[in-house]
């Protein structure tokens, strides 16, 4: 029997490089869908691309708090326009309080590029840098898709805190399953694709042990993207990404899902 598990890549919208790559990766079925980015000038224009997919392939929302430009401007949580590192905004006694309503004002706006754009929901939620773990986020999708709603699916948190980087995120992300399937929320889950994306070559053998090991409907996270100067003055995280879209679009990859009885479910699923 068919096992079937998802494969998200994050971060469309982040730079023209990068929504290429994805868009490729859906057009050749190695991809179950994107979580998009939607603060960036060249939004509207990747939103027209990926439109006609919707449907087909699951859109979703990343929801970022970090590193960019603010949507919403200046406010306590970007003082100057722009959004805090991860660290400052999990530990704000670092920079200072942010207030709760500028985090939910950003978020706000972000989403409204999305249905402005698509003219619909997001498929699901997840978020950059896995903001969507935190608190004051958690508040904020609980408001925005009250009980009842036609609610978007959530990106769950990882199931083994094995290593550093993945026991970190499972602290972040505390609580955060049980709480949001209480409150209706259907989560995918469990989640792989974890792993120190400053040593490339630990894509593969990570990616490998997903199509062996994640369960029915289990989700696996990556990254592809080509590297171009937007990603470039954006980002510090770029050559991997070509790494990454070059292994999951080589037929090895197609091989290795052959082999281990494994279909890349669609939008649908």
């Amino acid at each position: 029997m068919t096992r079937r598990i998802r494969l998200i890549a994050d971060d469309y919208g982040l730079a023209p490089g990068v929504s290429a790559a994805i868009l490729d990766l859906l057009d050749r079925g190695r991809l179950t869908g994107t979580s998009c980015m939607t603060g960036f000038p060249e939004w509207p224009q990747e939103a027209a691309r990926i439109k006609p997919l919707c449907g087909r392939v699951a859109v979703g929302l990343h929801l970022t708090l970090t590193d960019q430009l603010a949507v919403a401007g200046r406010s306590s949580l970007a003082p100057e326009g722009r959004l805090p590192p991860l660290r400052s905004l999990a530990l704000p006694v670092l920079r200072g309080p942010i207030a709760e309503r500028d985090v939910h004002a950003e978020l706000d706006a972000q989403y409204s590029r999305f249905v402005e754009a698509l003219g619909r929901r997001p498929d699901f939620v997840d978020g950059h840098q896995h903001v969507h773990f935190l608190p004051v986020v958690r508040t904020w999708l609980r408001a925005r898709f009250p009980e009842g709603a036609d609610r978007p699916a959530l990106r769950g948190a990882p199931a083994l805190a094995v290593g550093s980087k993945v026991a970190a995120i499972a602290a972040l992300a505390a609580g955060f399953n049980r709480s949001m399937q209480s409150a209706g929320f259907t989560l995918f889950e469990p989640l792989a694709g974890i792993y120190d994306w400053r040593q490339p070559e630990k894509f593969a053998p990570v990616l490998q042990a997903a199509v062996e090991g994640l369960p029915e409907r289990g989700l696996f996270m990556c990254h592809p993207g080509h590297v171009d100067e937007r990603l470039r003055a954006r980002d510090t995280m770029q050559g991997v990404r070509e790494v990454e879209f070059a292994v999951l679009a080589s037929d090895e990859f197609g091989a290795s899902l052959a082999r281990a009885g494994v279909a890349i479910m669609d939008g649908k699923g």
